[in-house]
């Protein structure tokens, strides 16, 4: 492995100084739980690697009923899953938190790293895209905003561009009558690679046997984690059923574009999809209707 600088900045501005200095050539450490197995392995070469959990904007985590959740880049996963307002008002998000790595690994993973790690199977992810997260991107020129089902490009590769680091991630207020989940399918019991993964939220109606509005993001069944729009748009103003939840697994299985590897076949992942969109849907419904 080739010898880089390593540093730890202490504010934003800084980190960003860092950043654009060396370019390309630079990379955040949050957790490292992806980064230092990718440098040790030869993925890539750097000159400067930042370790960014003592800057204060990357390891916040707040709520406001007007302003919803900011999730800091750097969080440990073990802050999200046992924080009691994510509990109650992002469930979806702390199934996925508790889902990454064994419990030595959520004390340093973040759910900002494995969104930059940019993997078609990453956990958090078919979450953020199911809550409609926005990310806050800082980098030379400023501060930008990109929706999440926008930031992946392909495997390991995303919207960051050399400088650039992501801060935080906003989930918007949870609405009245919603919930979430997050469920994966994996060869072992833990610590594994999900085969397929599949992040449901829903709002119902005033009479909560209506679908107001629904967003389903799937993992590990394309190059990159794929929004299934219009899945989740097909539930929107029909009742929430048992037949009309099997219609959208139908449809979440067309959305899905895997291919074959030694983790699984294409017709597995299809019709897993297909199973974990329906359990998944259920039960954000069944959450949903305690809210």
């Amino acid at each position: 492995m080739k010898d880089f600088e390593y540093v730890s900045p202490k504010s934003l501005k800084e980190a960003v100084a860092l950043m654009a200095e060396k370019g390309p050539k630079a990379r955040c450490l949050a957790g490292g739980t992806d980064i230092l197995v990718q440098l040790r392995g030869g993925r890539f070469q750097i000159d400067r690697l930042l370790d960014v959990k003592n800057v204060a904007e990357l390891n916040e985590l707040s709520y406001s009923p007007k302003d919803g959740l900011t999730l800091g880049a750097a969080v440990p996963c073990y802050r999200i899953y046992e924080d009691k307002t994510v509990q109650k008002m992002y469930p979806g998000l702390a199934d996925s938190a508790s889902l990454i790595g064994g419990t030595q690994i959520q004390g340093r993973a973040s759910v900002g790293g494995n969104l930059c790690n940019s993997s078609p199977s990453g956990d958090a992810i078919p979450t953020l895209i199911a809550h409609g997260v926005t990310c806050v991107i800082a980098g030379p020129k400023g501060q930008r905003t990109v929706p999440v089902e926008e930031f992946c490009t392909g495997p390991g590769r995303n919207v960051l561009q050399p400088g650039e680091l992501l801060v935080s991630m906003k989930f918007p207020s949870p609405a009245r009558n919603s919930g979430a989940n997050y469920l994966r399918f994996i060869p072992r019991n833990e610590m594994d690679i999900a085969v397929a993964g599949v992040g449901a939220w829903v709002q119902l109606d005033a009479s909560k046997r209506k679908v107001a509005s629904a967003r389903i993001g799937l993992a590990a069944v394309g190059p990159t984690p794929i929004f299934a729009r219009e899945a989740g748009k097909f539930l929107e103003g029909k009742e929430a059923s048992q037949s009309n939840v099997e219609e959208v697994a139908e449809m979440a299985k067309k959305a899905a574009k895997p291919i074959d590897d030694m983790r699984g076949t294409t017709k597995q992942r299809v019709h897993l999809v297909g199973v974990l969109t329906k359990r998944a849907l259920t039960k954000a419904i069944e959450r949903a209707k305690e809210g």
